[in-house]
Protein backbone atom coordinates (compact mmCIF):
# COMPACT_ATOMS: atom_id res chain seq x y z
CA UNK A 1 0.00 0.00 0.00
CA UNK A 2 1.38 3.32 -0.72
CA UNK A 3 0.90 4.90 1.95
CA UNK A 4 2.66 2.23 4.23
CA UNK A 5 5.40 4.58 4.64
CA UNK A 6 3.84 7.40 5.86
CA UNK A 7 1.60 6.23 8.63
CA UNK A 8 0.01 9.34 9.97
CA UNK A 9 -1.20 9.86 6.83
CA UNK A 10 -2.49 6.28 6.51
CA UNK A 11 -4.69 6.89 9.38
CA UNK A 12 -5.92 10.36 8.76
CA UNK A 13 -6.98 9.25 4.76
CA UNK A 14 -8.92 5.52 6.92
CA UNK A 15 -12.43 6.83 6.31
CA UNK A 16 -11.48 7.62 2.26
CA UNK A 17 -10.01 4.48 1.76
CA UNK A 18 -12.46 2.43 3.09
CA UNK A 19 -15.39 4.18 0.73
CA UNK A 20 -12.68 3.98 -2.49
CA UNK A 21 -12.86 0.54 -2.24
CA UNK A 22 -9.81 -0.31 -0.69
CA UNK A 23 -10.05 -3.86 0.42
CA UNK A 24 -10.75 -4.18 3.85
CA UNK A 25 -8.22 -7.10 5.61
CA UNK A 26 -5.45 -5.19 3.77
CA UNK A 27 -6.06 -1.92 5.44
CA UNK A 28 -6.55 -3.35 8.52
CA UNK A 29 -3.83 -4.89 8.41
CA UNK A 30 -1.86 -1.95 7.46
CA UNK A 31 -3.24 0.01 10.09
CA UNK A 32 -1.83 -2.44 12.75
CA UNK A 33 1.54 -1.65 10.85
CA UNK A 34 1.61 1.98 10.94
CA UNK A 35 -0.12 2.23 14.60
CA UNK A 36 3.11 1.76 16.53
CA UNK A 37 5.09 4.70 14.49
CA UNK A 38 1.68 7.17 14.84
CA UNK A 39 1.64 9.70 17.58
CA UNK A 40 -1.11 8.35 20.50
CA UNK A 41 -3.55 11.94 19.84
CA UNK A 42 -3.66 10.39 15.58
CA UNK A 43 -4.68 6.88 16.74
CA UNK A 44 -7.17 8.60 19.08
CA UNK A 45 -8.44 10.54 17.09
CA UNK A 46 -8.96 8.21 13.92
CA UNK A 47 -10.53 5.81 17.47
CA UNK A 48 -13.29 8.88 18.05
CA UNK A 49 -13.64 9.58 14.55
CA UNK A 50 -14.95 5.74 13.56
CA UNK A 51 -17.05 6.14 16.62
CA UNK A 52 -19.17 8.92 14.41
CA UNK A 53 -19.27 6.74 11.18
CA UNK A 54 -21.58 4.11 12.50
CA UNK A 55 -25.00 5.43 12.07
CA UNK A 56 -26.41 8.16 9.26
CA UNK A 57 -25.37 11.85 10.32
CA UNK A 58 -27.28 14.99 9.16
CA UNK A 59 -24.00 16.97 9.45
CA UNK A 60 -20.24 17.44 9.46
CA UNK A 61 -18.35 19.64 11.97
CA UNK A 62 -14.91 21.44 10.57
CA UNK A 63 -13.03 23.09 13.56
CA UNK A 64 -10.10 25.49 12.56
CA UNK A 65 -6.77 26.07 14.46
CA UNK A 66 -8.25 29.42 15.71
CA UNK A 67 -11.79 27.91 17.10
CA UNK A 68 -13.73 28.56 13.85
CA UNK A 69 -16.55 26.14 13.00
CA UNK A 70 -18.59 25.59 10.20
CA UNK A 71 -20.74 22.46 9.31
CA UNK A 72 -21.87 20.87 6.13
CA UNK A 73 -24.64 18.33 5.01
CA UNK A 74 -22.93 14.33 5.61
CA UNK A 75 -23.83 13.02 2.66
CA UNK A 76 -21.07 10.05 3.03
CA UNK A 77 -22.90 6.53 3.36
CA UNK A 78 -22.08 4.85 6.82
CA UNK A 79 -18.71 2.16 7.07
CA UNK A 80 -20.03 -1.18 7.99
CA UNK A 81 -19.67 -2.00 12.27
CA UNK A 82 -17.64 -4.98 12.15
CA UNK A 83 -15.00 -3.16 9.98
CA UNK A 84 -15.70 0.22 12.69
CA UNK A 85 -15.27 -2.68 15.47
CA UNK A 86 -11.96 -4.29 13.91
CA UNK A 87 -10.13 -1.61 13.19
CA UNK A 88 -10.96 -0.40 17.07
CA UNK A 89 -9.53 -3.33 18.18
CA UNK A 90 -5.97 -2.19 16.95
CA UNK A 91 -6.53 0.98 17.69
CA UNK A 92 -7.43 -0.03 21.66
CA UNK A 93 -4.65 -2.07 21.31
CA UNK A 94 -2.03 0.15 20.29
CA UNK A 95 -3.16 2.69 22.83
CA UNK A 96 -3.05 0.38 25.85
CA UNK A 97 0.18 -0.39 25.60
CA UNK A 98 1.16 2.90 25.67
CA UNK A 99 -0.75 3.45 29.08
CA UNK A 100 1.54 3.04 32.23
CA UNK A 101 1.21 0.31 34.39
CA UNK A 102 -1.95 0.56 37.07
CA UNK A 103 -2.22 -1.69 39.46
CA UNK A 104 -5.34 0.54 41.26
CA UNK A 105 -6.96 3.38 39.61
CA UNK A 106 -9.39 5.23 41.21
CA UNK A 107 -11.56 7.55 39.07
CA UNK A 108 -13.45 10.29 39.92
CA UNK A 109 -17.07 9.52 39.02
CA UNK A 110 -17.32 13.78 37.82
CA UNK A 111 -13.99 13.11 35.19
CA UNK A 112 -15.94 10.43 33.21
CA UNK A 113 -17.42 12.67 31.00
CA UNK A 114 -14.50 14.90 30.26
CA UNK A 115 -13.50 14.74 26.55
CA UNK A 116 -9.82 13.80 26.36
CA UNK A 117 -7.46 16.40 24.89
CA UNK A 118 -7.12 15.21 21.40
CA UNK A 119 -5.31 18.54 20.55
CA UNK A 120 -4.24 21.57 22.22
CA UNK A 121 -5.26 23.83 18.99
CA UNK A 122 -7.77 27.31 20.11
CA UNK A 123 -8.16 26.36 23.35
CA UNK A 124 -8.83 29.54 25.06
CA UNK A 125 -7.31 30.26 29.02
CA UNK A 126 -9.44 30.77 31.85
CA UNK A 127 -10.07 28.57 34.44
CA UNK A 128 -12.91 25.86 35.52
CA UNK A 129 -12.50 24.78 31.85
CA UNK A 130 -13.00 21.50 30.07
CA UNK A 131 -11.64 20.11 26.73
CA UNK A 132 -13.99 20.47 23.67
CA UNK A 133 -16.77 17.98 23.80
CA UNK A 134 -16.58 17.77 27.94
CA UNK A 135 -19.89 17.33 29.88
CA UNK A 136 -19.94 18.76 33.36
CA UNK A 137 -23.74 18.72 35.31
CA UNK A 138 -25.19 22.45 36.25
CA UNK A 139 -28.01 23.65 38.24
CA UNK A 140 -30.70 24.80 36.84
CA UNK A 141 -30.55 28.74 37.37
CA UNK A 142 -27.52 30.18 35.79
CA UNK A 143 -26.05 33.28 35.21
CA UNK A 144 -23.82 33.65 31.68
CA UNK A 145 -21.94 36.69 31.47
CA UNK A 146 -19.53 39.06 29.78
CA UNK A 147 -16.41 41.53 30.12
CA UNK A 148 -14.80 43.18 27.65
CA UNK A 149 -12.27 46.22 27.75
CA UNK A 150 -11.51 48.04 24.32
CA UNK A 151 -8.55 48.97 23.28
CA UNK A 152 -7.85 50.93 20.50
CA UNK A 153 -11.81 52.18 19.00
CA UNK A 154 -15.22 51.68 20.67
CA UNK A 155 -16.19 48.29 20.97
CA UNK A 156 -19.60 47.11 21.25
CA UNK A 157 -20.40 43.69 22.32
CA UNK A 158 -23.42 41.45 22.95
CA UNK A 159 -24.15 38.73 25.21
CA UNK A 160 -27.32 36.78 24.06
CA UNK A 161 -28.64 33.48 24.28
CA UNK A 162 -30.84 31.24 21.70
CA UNK A 163 -33.11 28.94 23.08
CA UNK A 164 -33.86 25.97 20.59
CA UNK A 165 -36.33 22.98 21.25
CA UNK A 166 -35.57 19.22 20.70
CA UNK A 167 -35.02 19.65 16.78
CA UNK A 168 -32.33 22.41 17.58
CA UNK A 169 -35.41 24.96 16.48
CA UNK A 170 -35.24 28.14 17.27
CA UNK A 171 -38.41 29.12 20.06
CA UNK A 172 -36.91 32.35 21.69
CA UNK A 173 -34.06 34.76 22.46
CA UNK A 174 -32.30 36.60 24.94
CA UNK A 175 -30.42 39.83 23.80
CA UNK A 176 -30.67 43.57 24.13
CA UNK A 177 -33.32 43.25 21.60
CA UNK A 178 -35.20 41.69 24.21
CA UNK A 179 -34.07 42.26 27.77
CA UNK A 180 -36.85 39.77 28.96
CA UNK A 181 -38.28 36.42 27.98
CA UNK A 182 -39.87 33.31 29.69
CA UNK A 183 -37.48 32.24 31.78
CA UNK A 184 -34.50 35.08 31.79
CA UNK A 185 -33.55 38.42 32.45
CA UNK A 186 -30.97 40.25 30.31
CA UNK A 187 -29.21 42.98 32.40
CA UNK A 188 -28.83 46.09 30.25
CA UNK A 189 -26.94 46.98 26.64
CA UNK A 190 -24.06 48.31 27.12
CA UNK A 191 -21.90 49.85 23.74
CA UNK A 192 -18.53 50.78 25.11
CA UNK A 193 -15.90 49.68 27.34
CA UNK A 194 -13.07 52.57 28.16
CA UNK A 195 -13.18 50.50 31.51
CA UNK A 196 -14.35 47.14 31.34
CA UNK A 197 -18.18 46.67 30.55
CA UNK A 198 -19.80 43.94 32.02
CA UNK A 199 -23.27 42.47 30.84
CA UNK A 200 -25.33 39.63 31.92
CA UNK A 201 -28.15 37.38 31.79
CA UNK A 202 -30.01 35.65 34.22
CA UNK A 203 -31.28 32.36 33.30
CA UNK A 204 -34.03 29.43 34.73
CA UNK A 205 -33.19 27.07 32.40
CA UNK A 206 -36.56 24.70 33.76
CA UNK A 207 -38.52 28.03 32.95
CA UNK A 208 -37.65 28.79 29.66
CA UNK A 209 -39.37 25.48 27.82
CA UNK A 210 -36.03 24.98 25.74
CA UNK A 211 -34.39 21.78 25.44
CA UNK A 212 -31.12 23.70 24.77
CA UNK A 213 -29.89 27.42 25.60
CA UNK A 214 -26.81 28.48 23.59
CA UNK A 215 -25.79 31.54 25.13
CA UNK A 216 -23.52 33.33 22.71
CA UNK A 217 -21.52 36.69 22.06
CA UNK A 218 -21.44 39.00 18.83
CA UNK A 219 -18.88 41.60 18.02
CA UNK A 220 -21.80 44.38 17.12
CA UNK A 221 -19.06 46.90 16.24
CA UNK A 222 -15.40 47.96 16.93
CA UNK A 223 -12.44 45.22 17.90
CA UNK A 224 -12.62 41.65 17.37
CA UNK A 225 -12.13 39.53 20.40
CA UNK A 226 -8.33 38.30 19.86
CA UNK A 227 -7.69 42.38 19.60
CA UNK A 228 -9.84 44.21 22.57
CA UNK A 229 -7.63 44.62 25.52
CA UNK A 230 -9.41 42.07 27.48
CA UNK A 231 -12.83 39.75 26.32
CA UNK A 232 -14.19 36.91 28.19
CA UNK A 233 -17.39 34.76 28.71
CA UNK A 234 -18.31 33.03 31.76
CA UNK A 235 -21.09 31.41 33.70
CA UNK A 236 -21.69 31.10 37.64
CA UNK A 237 -24.57 29.12 39.14
CA UNK A 238 -27.51 30.47 40.89
CA UNK A 239 -30.25 30.27 43.27
CA UNK A 240 -33.64 31.42 43.48
CA UNK A 241 -32.32 33.21 46.78
CA UNK A 242 -29.62 34.94 45.27
CA UNK A 243 -31.84 37.17 43.21
CA UNK A 244 -30.64 40.94 43.58
CA UNK A 245 -27.55 39.80 45.37
CA UNK A 246 -24.32 41.52 44.26
CA UNK A 247 -22.06 39.53 41.79
CA UNK A 248 -19.89 37.13 43.93
CA UNK A 249 -16.28 36.52 41.80
CA UNK A 250 -15.94 33.24 43.91
CA UNK A 251 -19.20 31.44 42.58
CA UNK A 252 -17.93 31.74 39.33
CA UNK A 253 -18.51 27.96 37.62
CA UNK A 254 -16.31 28.58 34.68
CA UNK A 255 -14.54 31.48 32.64
CA UNK A 256 -12.79 31.68 29.38
CA UNK A 257 -11.61 33.63 27.45
CA UNK A 258 -12.50 35.10 24.04
CA UNK A 259 -10.40 34.14 21.01
CA UNK A 260 -9.91 34.03 17.62
CA UNK A 261 -10.94 36.05 14.58
CA UNK A 262 -14.78 35.16 14.44
CA UNK A 263 -17.04 37.79 15.47
CA UNK A 264 -19.92 35.02 16.89
CA UNK A 265 -18.46 33.18 20.05
CA UNK A 266 -20.57 30.18 21.31
CA UNK A 267 -18.06 28.78 24.07
CA UNK A 268 -20.75 25.99 25.61
CA UNK A 269 -24.47 24.64 25.12
CA UNK A 270 -27.09 23.67 28.09
CA UNK A 271 -29.11 20.86 27.38
CA UNK A 272 -31.84 19.11 29.33
CA UNK A 273 -31.11 15.76 30.41
CA UNK A 274 -34.10 13.66 32.58
CA UNK A 275 -36.39 15.82 33.96
CA UNK A 276 -35.47 18.95 35.50
CA UNK A 277 -31.33 18.10 35.27
CA UNK A 278 -29.20 20.00 33.15
CA UNK A 279 -25.70 19.61 31.72
CA UNK A 280 -23.43 21.74 30.17
CA UNK A 281 -21.13 20.97 27.07
CA UNK A 282 -18.18 22.86 26.23
CA UNK A 283 -17.93 23.90 22.11
CA UNK A 284 -14.95 26.23 22.30
CA UNK A 285 -15.93 27.60 18.93
CA UNK A 286 -16.99 30.45 17.11
CA UNK A 287 -18.63 31.82 13.78
CA UNK A 288 -17.08 34.31 10.98
CA UNK A 289 -20.06 36.89 11.13
CA UNK A 290 -20.44 40.18 9.90
CA UNK A 291 -17.82 42.89 9.65
CA UNK A 292 -20.20 44.46 12.06
CA UNK A 293 -24.11 44.16 13.16
CA UNK A 294 -23.89 40.79 14.77
CA UNK A 295 -27.23 40.09 16.34
CA UNK A 296 -28.70 36.80 17.32
CA UNK A 297 -31.60 36.91 14.93
CA UNK A 298 -29.26 37.19 12.01
CA UNK A 299 -27.05 33.79 12.87
CA UNK A 300 -29.43 31.66 14.63
CA UNK A 301 -29.83 29.10 11.67
CA UNK A 302 -26.16 28.94 11.66
CA UNK A 303 -25.89 28.87 15.16
CA UNK A 304 -28.23 25.41 15.74
CA UNK A 305 -26.64 23.76 12.91
CA UNK A 306 -23.31 23.89 14.60
CA UNK A 307 -24.17 23.20 17.79
CA UNK A 308 -26.61 20.32 16.74
CA UNK A 309 -23.22 18.66 14.81
CA UNK A 310 -21.29 19.99 18.34
CA UNK A 311 -23.50 17.92 20.56
CA UNK A 312 -24.88 15.29 18.97
CA UNK A 313 -21.02 14.02 17.89
CA UNK A 314 -19.70 11.30 20.29
CA UNK A 315 -15.93 12.00 22.09
CA UNK A 316 -13.46 9.87 23.72
CA UNK A 317 -13.85 10.69 27.09
CA UNK A 318 -11.61 9.80 30.12
CA UNK A 319 -13.96 6.60 31.06
CA UNK A 320 -12.80 4.95 27.89
CA UNK A 321 -8.81 5.63 29.30
CA UNK A 322 -10.26 3.90 32.73
CA UNK A 323 -11.36 0.82 30.84
CA UNK A 324 -8.01 0.52 28.58
CA UNK A 325 -6.74 0.07 32.07
CA UNK A 326 -9.32 -2.20 33.49
CA UNK A 327 -8.61 -4.17 30.26
CA UNK A 328 -4.89 -4.11 31.37
CA UNK A 329 -5.22 -5.57 34.36
CA UNK A 330 -5.89 -2.34 37.06
CA UNK A 331 -8.24 -2.21 39.60
CA UNK A 332 -10.68 0.06 39.54
CA UNK A 333 -12.78 1.57 41.86
CA UNK A 334 -14.08 5.25 42.95
CA UNK A 335 -13.11 5.15 46.54
CA UNK A 336 -10.03 6.04 47.51
CA UNK A 337 -7.78 3.90 50.17
CA UNK A 338 -5.70 6.13 52.35
CA UNK A 339 -3.35 3.54 53.36
CA UNK A 340 -1.63 2.32 49.51
CA UNK A 341 -0.58 3.97 46.86
CA UNK A 342 -3.06 4.38 44.07
CA UNK A 343 -3.05 6.47 40.60
CA UNK A 344 -6.02 9.23 40.74
CA UNK A 345 -7.82 10.15 37.98
CA UNK A 346 -9.82 13.43 38.83
CA UNK A 347 -10.99 16.97 37.94
CA UNK A 348 -8.32 17.78 40.92
CA UNK A 349 -5.86 16.58 43.26
CA UNK A 350 -7.59 15.52 46.41
CA UNK A 351 -5.34 16.60 49.48
CA UNK A 352 -3.36 14.41 51.52
CA UNK A 353 -3.09 10.79 49.26
CA UNK A 354 -1.11 8.16 49.99
CA UNK A 355 2.74 8.45 49.83
CA UNK A 356 3.63 7.25 46.00
CA UNK A 357 0.66 7.80 44.34
CA UNK A 358 0.23 9.50 41.47
CA UNK A 359 -2.81 12.03 39.78
CA UNK A 360 -3.70 13.01 36.68
CA UNK A 361 -6.27 16.18 36.32
CA UNK A 362 -7.51 16.92 32.69
CA UNK A 363 -4.48 19.17 32.31
CA UNK A 364 -2.13 16.02 33.29
CA UNK A 365 -3.66 14.19 30.26
CA UNK A 366 -2.49 16.19 27.57
CA UNK A 367 0.71 15.40 29.16
CA UNK A 368 0.51 11.74 29.67
CA UNK A 369 -0.76 11.49 26.15
CA UNK A 370 2.23 13.23 24.62
CA UNK A 371 4.30 10.88 25.75
CA UNK A 372 2.53 7.95 25.34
Amino acid sequence: MALADAPGMLLRTVDHLIREGVEVDRLIDAVGDAAPATSTRVLLSLREHLMNRAAPQASRAFVNRRGGMWSTPDERPPLEAATIERLSEVLDGEVAGRLPSVEHLVVDPAVTTVALPLTGKNRPDGFGLLPRGSIQTTAGHVRFFIAWRQRARTTDYDLSALLLDEEFTQIDQISWTNLRGTGAVHSGDLTEALTTATEFIDVDLNGTGARYVVPQVNVYSGERFESAAEAYFGFMERRPADKGRPFEPRTVTAKSDLVGRGRVALPVIFARGSGDDWRALWTHVNLAGWPSMNRVEGNAHGTSLVMRALYERRYLRMDYLADLLRARGARVSTELDMCTPVTYVGLRRPEDLPAGSVTYTPADVAQLLSSA
